[in-house]
């Protein structure tokens, strides 16, 4: 059965806690923060307070992310959006000390995937990443990042893989920057806008 993709939103929210709960209650909150939060919580609290600053988020339309559905069932996400919406990337000391700048306007980023058990190694990942691309081209393209790991160690523990991987940023058309630390690599591509249609005039130009 082919693929299909929805953006995340109020009306896909329950898709999403879906995918969520079988990722073991993860909100993908970590980096829309640009601070630790939580201290003092306990698990299960700060598992409550994810999915409710999530859910704010989404009702806000600050957080982005693609969902992919085989029929109607939701299989795999990947999560994308602006520099202003995933903060804690800069936090990061290699990021800083590594990262080329660009015009904080125009720089969006990849950072989380999540497939499905059952449906781990059918290509899902790579298609809600072509998706999150277009959706970028569509908001008005710009410089976009992502952070996959390539130490083989980290790659074989299954959270460290939401990252992605470089070969399939790489067959997106993304380029290599430069190393984070001694387990990562920064990543870029370059997405133009969805070119605009120019009407003819009244004079047919």
């Amino acid at each position: 059965m082919a693929y299909t993709t929805r953006e995340l939103g109020v009306q896909t929210l329950q898709d999403f806690e879906a995918l969520a709960a079988q990722q073991g209650e993860c909100w993908c909150m970590f980096y829309q923060r640009a601070r630790p939060a939580g201290r003092g919580l306990t698990r299960d609290e700060r598992r409550a307070r994810n999915r409710s600053d999530k859910r704010s988020l989404v009702s806000e339309g600050r957080a982005h992310a693609i969902l992919v559905y085989e029929g109607r069932t939701p299989v795999g996400w990947c999560q994308y959006g602006t520099a202003e919406e995933l903060p804690r990337i800069d936090a990061g000391r290699s990021y800083r000390k590594v990262a080329p700048p660009v015009p904080r306007d125009r720089l969006w980023r990849v950072t989380c995937f999540f497939v499905a058990k059952d449906h781990r190694g059918k290509g899902v990942a790579s298609f809600a990443l072509e998706a999150a691309l277009e959706s970028i081209r569509r908001k008005g393209g710009g410089i976009v990042e992502a952070y996959p790991v390539v130490s083989k160690r980290m790659a074989a523990v299954p959270e460290w893989r939401w990252f992605g991987t470089p070969g399939m940023f790489h067959k997106a058309g993304f380029e290599d920057i430069a190393p984070l630390g001694t387990s990562g690599v920064l990543m870029r591509k370059v997405v133009l806008p969805v070119a605009r249609i120019r009407r003819p005039g009244r004079d047919g130009r």
